[in-house]
């Protein structure tokens, strides 16, 4: 059977050996970054600033957790230029079960060069008149 290798470990079995790197998040440390939304039928298309994430992280991932049904409201967690950049539109009807999700080239991609602030944006359908969403955005940095 073939095997390969991540990326990350490309070079673990090369003569010298090439030490994978946590500039690229292997073994690199994960911080969250957590923002508490009151919902109060924010509309389609409105906005909500998540965090601030500085230069030099990589993304890792958000966890969405909300205590009530948004129906068919979407939300996406991106930023001004792309609202999808992070989390494609999610429909979110399980109550008080966390939904772990995450663009994958985000997910692949080196760290940020620049500061990025995170929004969620809300597309489809108002959201409840009441209730709370929690996100939860996961980053990773070499220190």
């Amino acid at each position: 059977m073939a095997q390969t290798y991540s990326v990350e470990t490309a070079g673990v079995d090369s003569l010298p050996v090439v030490k994978a790197s946590a500039v690229q998040a292997y073994e690199a440390r994960v911080r969250r970054f957590r923002a508490t939304v009151n919902l109060a039928s924010q509309a389609s298309g409105d906005t909500v600033v998540l965090a601030d994430l500085p230069a030099g992280y990589s993304f890792a991932g958000v966890e969405l957790t909300t205590s009530v049904s948004l129906g068919t409201s979407t939300v996406s967690v991106g930023n001004a230029a792309n609202a999808t950049k992070y989390t494609p539109a999610l429909t979110l009807t399980a109550t008080n079960t966390p939904t772990n999700t995450g663009n994958a080239t985000q997910l692949a991609a080196l760290p940020q060069t620049s500061n990025d602030r995170v929004i969620l944006t809300v597309g489809v359908a108002a959201l409840p008149a009441s209730g709370t969403l929690v996100v939860d955005i996961y980053v990773s940095h070499p220190n």
